[in-house]
């Protein structure tokens, strides 16, 4: 992978278009099996406000923050114990049209990441963006896709991780954020802007779409996008690929960590703190999440990769240092 940098409105895929004309700011190896929590107070800051506690009700949730009542669906596994820590993934919907239902719900019915969480020993939140007055359920992502670009996503995001650290017990080093589309342009936004509470995203069909982005420290990204994409075009996520490798201090040179039928993966060599920077591409692929469910005719999805088995992988390897 050479280090030259290369140059919607459905479903939870739904990116704002034109996405070409905002490349992100800034300068510009998945690995290990993920286990159940580690032992309570085993993660950053120690053990969170819910351990040693009983579980919370799960489902469709909701906090108010600011005045406006913010909704969430929980999933714990079934294995769920409070006297462990237990890592958290946030899963973020893309850009939903209000006549699909709840884009919160169908992420997790397109990423099967609850399925995930189940079998391998994680929470996982899906939260629910606003919805903008055409009726769009978004995110402010950056350049995209809230009507109101004042709107404090981010905001929501703190409140909903220091509510669940309350209720839940969290390794508060191993929390994660992932997406598809306009959702995986609020992972790149939370690792630009809460390196110090997210260990490592993995953002599906989307690049960063924020004008500036200066981390506090080296964050772990792992991206997902198919060269066929019509919404979020191919060459914008090279260039955030490119720039997180900068960013993170990568060598120019990669390796190649997967390949399979389709879909091949490739990380920087030599990233500052122990970070990685990988691109997985699905030539071929469409505006999907690999290995999930397709709802709508947004292009090709593989199955030649499974996205939310490579992700959990990542993350496991990459807790906060």
């Amino acid at each position: 992978m050479m280090r030259a940098v290369a140059g919607v409105p459905l479903l939870l895929a739904v990116a704002c278009g034109g996405d070409d004309a905002a490349p992100s700011g800034g300068a510009g190896g998945a690995g290990g099996t993920g286990g159940a929590g580690a032992s309570a107070g085993s993660g950053g800051g120690g053990a969170a406000g819910g351990c040693g506690t009983s579980a919370p009700a799960t489902g469709k949730r909701s906090l108010t923050v600011g005045g406006v009542e913010r909704v969430f669906h929980l999933h714990l596994p079934s294995s769920y114990d409070s006297s462990q820590a237990w890592p958290l993934v946030f899963n973020f919907h893309g850009r939903t049209p209000s006549f699909l239902g709840e884009g919160a719900l169908l992420q997790n019915q397109v990423s099967k990441l609850s399925q995930k969480g189940e079998s391998s020993g994680f929470i996982v939140v899906n939260p629910q963006g606003l919805t903008n007055a055409n009726a769009e359920q978004t995110w402010n992502g950056g350049t995209c896709c809230s009507d109101d670009d004042t709107r404090d996503d981010v905001g929501f995001v703190d409140a909903l991780l220091a509510a669940l650290e309350a209720e839940l017990c969290i390794d508060a080093k191993r929390v994660y954020a992932t997406g598809l589309s306009n959702g995986g342009y609020m992972a790149h936004r939370l690792a630009c802007e809460r390196a110090a509470q997210f260990a490592a995203i993995a953002p599906v069909a989307a690049s960063n779409r924020l004008p500036s982005c200066s981390p506090s420290r080296p964050v772990p990204v792992l991206a997902f996008n198919g060269t066929e994409d019509t919404l979020v075009s191919y060459a914008s996520a090279l260039q955030s690929h490119e720039e997180w490798g900068a960013r993170n201090g990568c060598a120019a040179t990669s390796t190649e960590t997967f390949q399979n039928g389709d879909s091949r993966c490739e990380g920087f060599d030599g990233c500052d703190g122990g970070s990685s920077v990988v691109q997985c591409t699905v030539q071929g692929g469409g505006h999907t999440w690999p290995g999930g469910t397709s709802l709508l005719p947004l292009g090709k999805t593989t199955q030649d990769l499974v996205a939310s088995d490579m992700l959990w992988d990542f993350f496991t390897a990459h807790p906060l240092p």
